[in-house]
């Protein structure tokens, strides 16, 4: 119920916003990798993950927009462990006008993990298998990424990506290693599915 909640809150604003309007939809594949941020682009063996997200804007120029983010994203990294994750982030674009564009993001997210391999407790003499709760996590993140909009003259026109996301998990393993930074790479699309104004 509260993760439900949660993304309520996320999304709820983009909702009221969107009536009569496009909705920007963002789908990405991504490699997840814990890495230092910046020290590697494609790393092995993959690591897979899948985000969905939407966004809005603030402000608007002709080649410029300032926005914000709402998403909702999963990974599996079969060594460590898998989490799903809810983030928002600040976003800055800059659109050139044969439809090339870069981006950079300014995140911060909760990230819930749970471990990919079975658990044990010692307990009375006896190894018993330990239920896995999972693991509250917060997640900063900071992404840059480059596209290109499919119709150039269009304001909602279609859009792919590259996105090279990295970001920290903490609190991680405390007294041991306080905080794991990852990397993710994603490869994505944006659309607009557009809504009929009341």
């Amino acid at each position: 119920m509260k993760i439900l909640l949660i993304i309520l809150t996320f999304i709820t604003p983009t909702v009221v916003f969107g009536q009569g309007k496009a909705i920007p939809i963002n789908v990405s594949i991504f490699n997840e990798s814990s890495a230092i941020p910046f020290t590697r682009f494609v790393t092995t063996p993959i690591h897979p993950g899948l985000q969905l997200g939407t966004e809005f804007n603030y402000k608007v120029k002709e080649h410029s927009r300032l926005f914000q983010t709402a998403n909702i994203s999963y990974f599996f990294h079969n060594y460590l462990a898998q989490g799903i994750g809810l983030n928002t982030e600040l976003g800055y674009e800059y659109r050139l006008k044969f439809g090339l564009a870069f981006e950079g993001l300014l995140g911060l997210g909760y990230m819930h993990t749970f471990a990919t391999t079975k658990e044990f407790i010692f307990t009375n003499g006896l190894y018993e298998k330990k239920a896995d709760r999972g693991n509250a996590r917060l997640y900063p993140s900071f992404s840059i990424d480059i596209g290109y909009y499919l119709k150039k003259s269009e304001t909602n026109s279609p859009k792919i990506f590259l996105r090279y996301q990295s970001w920290a998990e903490y609190p991680y393993s405390p007294d041991f290693i306080p905080v794991m930074t990852h990397i993710n790479l994603h490869v994505g699309t944006k659309f607009c599915i557009n809504t009929k104004a009341k």
